[in-house]
């Protein structure tokens, strides 16, 4: 099967997203599968030329430089789609290259799947102009966008539900994001004592995700502040970048958090994996993660995990057996992190707990139900394209 992947974001940029995509193109070509990604370029991270990886020329988003916004111009994406054959387009973005790849789909009457990894209106605070009404249009262009398409595949069920309210018709399969479940072996537990200086008394609460205001790490440096008044041995590490970054840090400064909160910045995954290892506990207050990928990463190291329930945590969270949800609410979330804390019996359980159910959304069994998905969408195209065919009857010619 040859799969042309369209995306507005790629390597070396970091996001949900993008490990989504990494992940099923790992586990595909693991199965003899051929992927091809259609992306964004990053003039100033530099990447390196990639078999299979195919660049646009992009430019800065105005309020997000770190993030690339690809030109959806190409002279010869038509030959190149000829060329190598492809059997189906999966978009991961309903703008720009996702638009190019439905459009590319069209012309080639190919199948067409989008992935709605991002609660798109939840966003807009990025747009520079009136948001309420950017919410109102990027609503309509995901849902539009959805109803071009062959399949949609959400990460939760809770995802299908909104798509289904905002409008969207066209059929929808829940698959998530799965975990690679062999990078967490072989991991260091004193990773972040080593590497950042926490103490050795001292039990790390972790956070994964971008400082953006769509994270809600504001909420989070509160709540964190009401968990330190109880029990000073906690310290807080976030790991990741974004534009918030600056804020918060100020905000630590006035809240007198700045020797308990450790900013670590982007680091690689084979780091990243031994901050989950070497850490207590993971926090996670955002209220717009179509799936919430780390929450699987933290169980696959037996972490507990407090999260608000909205979306994808909701899911990802078995409330009570390896993790609490609570309501957006700073006490609740901080007095369910003061919980685990006290209860050492309740922490040990729900870190066996975390480490039995993380391998129930493995990489490889995603990959299989969306290889499923793929196949059935390629048999059906080619069904109707043998409908289709014109059947041309020699007519006789009277001698």
């Amino acid at each position: 099967m040859k799969i042309g992947v369209f995306t507005d974001s790629f390597r070396p940029y970091t996001s949900g997203v993008v490990r989504s995509i990494e992940l099923f193109t790992r586990e595909f070509n693991q199965r003899d599968h051929d992927v091809y990604i259609f992306g964004p370029d990053y003039p100033a991270m530099h990447p390196p030329k990639e078999e299979g990886v195919f660049r646009f020329i992009s430019v800065p988003w105005p309020t997000m430089p770190e993030f690339a916004l690809p030109i959806p111009i190409s002279l010869h994406l038509s030959s190149t789609i000829k060329e190598l054959g492809l059997d189906i387009i999966h978009a991961h973005s309903p703008f720009l290259l996702g638009r190019l790849g439905a459009r590319a789909a069209r012309r080639h009457r190919l199948p067409l799947v989008f992935t709605f990894h991002t609660l798109y209106d939840q966003y807009v605070h990025y747009f520079p102009f009136a948001e309420e009404t950017s919410k109102q249009v990027v609503q309509a262009i995901g849902r539009d966008f959805c109803n071009r398409c062959n399949m949609v595949v959400a990460p939760s069920q809770l995802v299908v539900n909104y798509l289904r309210r905002i409008g969207v018709e066209a059929p929808i399969v829940n698959i998530p994001t799965g975990i690679e479940l062999d990078e967490f072996v072989d991991l260091d537990n004193n990773w972040l004592i080593d590497n950042y200086g926490l103490k050795p008394e001292e039990k790390a609460l972790l956070f994964v995700g971008r400082l953006g205001q769509e994270k809600n790490v504001v909420f989070l440096l509160k709540a964190f502040q009401c968990v330190l008044e109880l029990h000073p041995e906690v310290h807080l590490v976030l790991v990741g970048k974004g534009p918030q970054e600056k804020f918060l840090r100020q905000m630590c400064c006035q809240l007198g958090l700045e020797n308990k909160v450790t900013f670590t910045g982007v680091l690689p995954r084979s780091s990243i994996v031994h901050c989950y290892a070497s850490a207590y506990m993971f926090v996670f207050p955002s209220v717009t993660e179509t799936q919430g990928l780390v929450i699987g990463e933290a169980k696959a190291t037996g972490l507990p995990v407090v999260a608000i329930k909205a979306f994808g945590p909701a899911e990802m969270v078995e409330d009570g057996e390896d993790g609490i949800l609570t309501e957006p609410s700073v006490s609740q979330f901080s007095e369910a992190i003061i919980k685990l804390l006290n209860d050492n019996e309740l922490y040990n359980t729900m870190h066996k707990k975390a480490l039995e159910n993380a391998p129930l959304i493995s990489s490889a069994s995603c990959a299989e139900q969306m290889l499923q998905v793929y196949q059935d969408l390629i048999d059906e195209n080619a069904y109707a394209s043998r409908k289709l065919r014109p059947y041309r009857r020699k007519t006789l010619r009277p001698r």
